[in-house]
């Protein structure tokens, strides 16, 4: 029997975090509902951890960061550094001066002349559309730079419509640069992001832009486990979009959707199947009162018919019901999402569903077609990962080129 290298550590991983919390295999096994015969084999690397509801529930007994038992992020050898990783410390540097900034710090000077806005808004368009791309090189390479401009321009006005309009770039591309950097594995820095997006958002006092960093805030806690804060976060910002949605708009409408939909990854990583389903109904209803070809796309949640089908083929891979969650929304083509991000997301949970389902072959090629689209985001999901050493490790013979192929270019070593 085959054993990735990277299972294993994830493995030694678990082990250190349950002595830490001084539990014994027995005692950690029954509080996540498992038994010891697992626990001895996620320990050893035979056993992948892959479910992010497993994980968390790992994680919230033992008291460390889900991040830390997968390993992330995943640097791979042979990228050139072209995955994104090596503008992170450019990224670190430019958010730090960001909130700085936005708390009103004095003495902070600009670093450069300022740049035209209509300059910095279509960067920020590149950025939004290399990131719904999956392309992930693309969105970090631009981002230090665009925020320091926008730094730049918040040092340089300091008030009226010059100053707003950098506000509002200033919560866009820090929201970018969260989800670029939760898809990178640097959740804590992707915080900071979302503080930033917040902190723009809070001056200009504008209750759309408010739920959008909600949404945001909410993503960045759902990839440190932290589920019931990311649902007290979703229902007071669902509480002050009331009155938008109420009125009919459109816009209140998705950002209303788009925090259910948060409340449904949520719900069914603590394994609530029930409130998971049901979130995953209000969100598909709230879709329905959308036009048919409706895609958020300004507030970057992509919320409509399509993305509901992607929340419930995940929430269908966590709460162990496959089959409900790729067929749980009707008659919807998920290959017309705008957004190849939010596709290739759904193509892993394909597999990985596929692969439940006991349809190993079809889970390979699912995720070969996901890998050839968006190439930096598969290699980095450790969902995607997971489920690659899995199959290596039971063998899928009609798919062995393919696999040999992922497992080669997720660098893993088995």
């Amino acid at each position: 029997m085959m054993q990735d290298e990277s299972q294993k550590a994830i493995g030694r991983r678990v082990r250190a975090a349950r002595h830490a919390a001084g539990l014994t295999q027995e005692e950690l096994s029954g509080l996540i509902g498992r038994s010891v015969s697992w626990m001895e084999s996620v320990e050893a690397g035979r056993m992948p951890l892959d479910r992010f509801s497993v994980i968390c529930s790992i994680a919230e007994v033992c008291d460390v960061d889900p991040v830390w038992i997968l390993g992330q992020p995943y640097r791979l050898r042979n990228d050139g550094g072209t995955s994104g990783h090596a503008y992170i410390p450019a990224l670190r540097t430019v958010l730090r001066r960001s909130g700085l900034i936005l708390s009103g710090h004095p003495g902070l000077v600009p670093t450069s002349g300022p740049a035209e806005l209509s300059q910095m808004r279509t960067q920020a368009g590149a950025v939004n559309r290399a990131r719904q791309g999956a392309a992930l090189p693309g969105a970090a390479s631009v981002l230090p730079g665009l925020l320091e401009e926008l730094n730049t321009a918040l040092l340089t006005h300091d008030c009226g419509a010059e100053r707003e309009q950098a506000l509002r770039l200033m919560v866009d591309a820090s929201r970018n640069a969260r989800q670029t950097l939760n898809a990178l594995g640097y959740p804590d820095l992707a915080w900071v992001a979302a503080e930033v997006a917040a902190g723009a958002a809070k001056e200009l006092d504008d209750p759309i832009s408010k739920a959008a960093v909600a949404w945001d805030r909410c993503g960045a806690m759902l990839h440190h486990g932290s589920l019931r804060e990311t649902e007290a976060i979703a229902q007071a910002a669902l509480a002050d979009l009331e009155p938008l949605v109420s009125s009919g708009s459109s816009t209140g409408l998705a950002l209303h959707g788009a925090l259910l939909l948060r409340q449904v990854i949520a719900s069914a990583r603590m394994g609530n199947k029930t409130e998971a389903w049901q979130h995953t109904r209000e969100a598909w209803s709230i879709a329905e009162r959308l036009p048919e070809d409706y895609h958020d796309l300004a507030y970057q949640t992509v919320f409509g018919r399509p993305n509901v089908a992607v929340h419930a083929a995940e929430v269908g891979v966590e709460l162990e019901e496959p089959d409900k969650g790729l067929r749980f929304v009707p008659e919807v083509n998920v290959s017309t999402v705008p957004s190849r991000e939010r596709l290739t997301h759904y193509r892993i949970d394909e597999a990985r569903a596929f692969r439940q389902m006991g349809k190993s072959a079809a889970a390979v090629a699912t995720l070969r077609k996901a890998a050839a689209h968006a190439p930096h985001y598969v290699y980095a999901n450790p969902m995607a990962r997971a489920l690659a050493a899995d199959m290596v490790r039971t063998g899928v013979p009609s798919q062995s080129a393919a696999l040999s192929g992922l497992v080669r270019n997720m660098e893993l070593v088995v």
